[in-house]
């Protein structure tokens, strides 16, 4: 029996390796608001709308579409962090139907809106990472 040696050192390996965008880097600088390239210009303007490009580096934009991405993970990192909550803090102090609700409802609504545009913005450094949405500049 031969061992044989596997070794991720071909010619093939090392140029898709240095072609290869950083993935959480850009999905930070995502997360941060802006460009997943250069981290510098904004990536979003408005609440939630995408620029065409980046204002410093010329990266383009447009061509990134998070679609319902950002609202469907916004809604499972809501959900998960405030029903098991909701259930602790029934459960231990019993407060009066009107208050958990009040509570509860602005707790939900302000965790959405801070994570909606935070979401969205890791999602296209994601795409820009990998490579996705059929656009020319590959630099």
């Amino acid at each position: 029996m031969t061992e044989h040696a596997h070794t991720a050192d071909s010619p093939a390996d090392l140029a898709a390796s240095e072609n290869e965008r950083p993935r959480w880097g850009s999905m930070l600088r995502g997360w941060r608001g802006k460009c997943p390239k250069c981290g510098s210009g904004p990536l979003l303007h408005g609440y939630l709308k995408v620029n065409d490009h980046c204002t410093v580096c010329r990266q383009e934009f447009h061509h990134h579409r998070a679609d319902d991405g950002p609202a469907y993970l916004t809604i499972l990192i809501v959900g998960h962090l405030l029903a098991p909550l909701l259930h602790i803090v029934f459960v231990t102090w019993r407060p009066e139907p009107l208050t958990l609700f009040s509570i509860f409802a602005v707790g939900c609504v302000g965790l959405s809106l801070y994570l909606l545009p935070r979401l969205k913005g890791a999602m296209i450094g994601f795409q820009w990472a990998k490579g996705m949405g059929g656009f020319g500049d590959e630099t």
